[in-house]
């Protein structure tokens, strides 16, 4: 490969800017090559619709993969859980480095806790997936929460916290800690209240399927543990046949290394310990909380991609078995 630099697709979001960042600076290190930002509007950044109305699935990454396929940058990156389900057969998912904080988070008025909140709190958040399980919580916990539709990046969002408009706001922990602003969480949603978005927390850098030079480069930047988290994540989304904007949440851990995600401790888990096996959470439901369908499945950890699919597919089943089908509103066309 040539000292040419290598041109990195990127929205041009503060966090994708961010992220994007971070990821040229670890291919610059394994490539040795100088890698550019090329910054690239998508219909959801200019959008100001609801992403429920706009349908949601690809509307962060179509036109990066567009630029991707003409041919005007070599990698581009993406969050992952804002990528559809379906890969196109002349793209390819060359690296899933080392997940972020899957977690959601509150950044809420006066540094409270989400039991904190007065009553009638108002909480905003665009996510039909936050919205059925804080409801659900408030329901189950005694508290009287109103989710308030919200869209815009993490600045407006914190804004509306600030301005007194709304009394929390909830957003990604990854989002945070890449930007730097984690110290402004006010309280970190344990897993077992609100079940991330398939694939949150995490990158996909994708590039064409026919350069196999750069494919064989970025894979030295992929984690196969998180892959195989994201896949089996996706994997039960794709099952329920729901886009990436449904009320569906998922999450595959490793039961021993995730207390700290349960207890909702700032600091995600460690240590050293073998770990045999991966759980699967997934949860759908109505907006307003009444009705949830949310089931776990345990197995070995996945060792191929198609294990970890059969994982996800599954749990899926089990859901639909369940009832899920009729709670998600929205389906993939």
């Amino acid at each position: 490969m040539s000292e040419k630099a290598l041109r990195l697709g990127t929205r041009r979001s503060k966090l994708a800017m961010a992220q994007s960042g971070q990821v040229a600076e670890a291919v610059r290190q394994v490539t040795g090559r100088p890698v550019e930002l090329v910054e690239i509007t998508t219909y959801g950044d200019v959008s100001r619709e609801a992403l429920a109305q706009i349908g949601g699935t690809g509307v962060f990454v179509t036109a990066l993969r567009d630029a991707l396929l003409r041919g005007e940058v070599d990698f581009a990156v993406h969050s992952l859980k804002d990528l559809p389900t379906a890969q196109p057969a002349e793209l390819v998912l060359a690296a899933v480095p080392v997940r972020e904080d899957p977690r959601d988070v509150i950044v809420a008025k006066d540094a409270l806790k989400l039991t904190d909140l007065p009553r009638g709190a108002r909480v905003g958040t665009g996510s039909p997936r936050r919205m059925a399980q804080l409801h659900a919580y408030a329901r189950t916990h005694g508290l009287d929460l109103a989710c308030v539709p919200i869209r815009g990046n993490v600045d407006t969002r914190i804004g509306y916290v600030r301005d007194g408009e709304l009394d929390a706001v909830v957003l990604a922990a990854a989002g945070l800690n890449r930007i730097g602003r984690s110290e402004e969480v006010t309280d970190f949603l344990s897993v077992d209240t609100v079940l991330p978005a398939p694939g949150q927390g995490a990158l996909a850098i994708e590039c064409t399927a026919d350069n196999a030079d750069l494919i064989a480069a970025l894979g030295e930047l992929d984690d196969p543990f998180t892959r195989a988290a994201v896949t089996a994540e996706r994997s039960l989304l794709a099952a329920l046949e729901a886009g990436c904007s449904a009320p569906v949440g998922a999450l595959a851990d490793l039961p021993p290394l995730s207390a700290p995600l349960e207890r909702g401790d700032p600091q995600a888990a460690g240590g050293g310990q073998i770990v045999k096996e991966m759980r699967l959470r997934g949860v759908v439901g109505t907006t307003d909380g009444a009705t949830l369908v949310q089931l776990s499945t345990t197995g070995p950890v996945p060792q191929t991609h198609d294990q970890a699919v059969a994982l996800g597919r599954e749990l899926a089943a089990e859901m639909l078995a369940q009832g899920a089908a009729g709670l998600m509103g929205e389906r993939a066309q």
